[in-house]
């Protein structure tokens, strides 16, 4: 096995790197990686600076890692800015560290891709890559980000520190319809859903389903610009480029989608989505003014309704929101794994993480408390 690191996708062959991702979500596809340095959303002056790490045998690729040296913690929605806080406070350099995942995107999925033909060992020695590579270079430290659960099983064996987080999904029990899904609520939840739907109908908006490859440049131009305006009310531009939506939805085609609202001829609202056969997953949403509901509408009814008509079993819509609860997403744990050099600063971590831990599954099982169904699902 030969271990290298790559300052940019583009020197991987495409078609290796996708078949150590022929399972996972569209967001580990070499193309999107790609858009991502070509819309120049990582790289010089991002914070992201790629450093993807491979295991290479005599049949070629075998296994591989999303690696980004980090100059910083913005955009990985796993927050350690009071780890750096402590390294800076005894004199130390937290930054540059190693995070191994999947820029701007908290969405689950393999961290640890490795060829089917190979066994677990495989993901044993590419964690020791990552742990070399961190020592080579100084690091502080190695992240691996919400992780699938092989990746966090194998994290765990090699002993780095696990965290958990809690976000909110979706999960299609068998719904024939979105009336069928209502079915499950309470009265009064189902009747407030109604409600929702019904504000948005009345208010003469109709939405259309559009594909990767169905977007123009003009439709593109104003997706983006909802985009854009969701991030500027925050006060700072989007991670993403005009560029990088321009190229995912050419190379990606049918894997995003975007609902789009239109109040008569004239769009003025888009939820993107980006999706594979079991799971739809939620990422950016915008509007051009103050509609009742249309957030709501946009970015979950109509995406249980896409699951729903595609047999799709799992619905991620991002972080943060227990507004999602009363539209029937429940709590359920993410995982990211950590590799501490210091062993001082390990044992403190891994204090901190246990009583992180317990608070974060206890809030979960309160949470569990206020989902809308009539009775516990399975």
């Amino acid at each position: 096995m030969r271990a290298a690191t790559h300052s940019s996708i583009d020197d991987i062959d495409p078609r290796q790197w996708n078949a150590l991702t022929a399972s996972a979500p569209p967001f580990l596809r070499h193309e999107f990686l790609a858009a991502l340095e070509h819309g120049g959303c990582v790289g010089a002056g991002t914070g992201w600076q790629p450093s993807l790490l491979t295991l290479s045998d005599a049949q070629g690729l075998a296994a591989a890692a999303p690696a980004y040296l980090k100059t910083d913690s913005y955009g990985e929605f796993v927050f350690d800015f009071v780890w750096a806080e402590a390294y800076r406070r005894y004199g130390l350099e937290y930054y540059p560290k190693l995070t191994v995942a999947v820029p701007f995107t908290p969405a689950g999925g393999p961290r640890l891709m490795v060829r089917p033909d190979r066994d677990e060992s495989t993901a044993r020695e590419l964690l020791g890559a990552l742990e070399s590579l961190a020592a080579r270079q100084g690091l502080s430290s190695v992240h691996a980000l919400f992780l699938d659960e092989p990746g966090r099983a194998a994290c765990e064996r090699g002993g780095w520190l696990l965290r958990r987080d809690c976000q909110f999904h979706w999960t299609n029990r068998a719904y024939t319809s979105f009336e069928h899904y209502l079915e499950s609520f309470t009265a009064e939840k189902r009747k407030k859903a109604r409600r929702e739907r019904r504000r948005v109908q009345e208010a003469g908006i109709r939405f259309e389903t559009r594909f990767g490859a169905e977007l123009d440049p003009p439709l593109l131009d104003c997706i983006y610009a909802f985009h854009r305006e969701t991030f500027l009310r925050h006060g700072h531009e989007p991670y993403l480029t005009r560029e990088f939506f321009a190229e995912i939805s050419r190379t990606l085609g049918e894997s995003m989608m975007v609902k789009i609202a239109y109040d008569r001829r004239t769009p003025v609202a888009a939820a993107i989505f980006f999706w594979c056969p079991r799971t739809l997953y939620g990422r950016y949403w915008g509007a051009s003014g103050e509609y009742h509901s249309l957030h709501f509408e946009a970015c979950y009814h109509q995406g249980i309704e896409f699951c729903i008509e595609r047999g799709i079993e799992r619905f991620e819509p991002g972080t943060q929101g227990e507004h999602k609860v009363s539209r029937g997403f429940e709590p359920s744990l993410t995982w990211s794994a950590h590799y501490i050099a210091d062993p001082r600063f390990r044992e403190a971590i891994h204090r901190f993480l246990e009583q992180e831990g317990g608070l974060i599954e206890e809030y979960a099982d309160q949470v569990r408390d206020h989902v809308p169904y009539r009775r516990a699902q399975p």
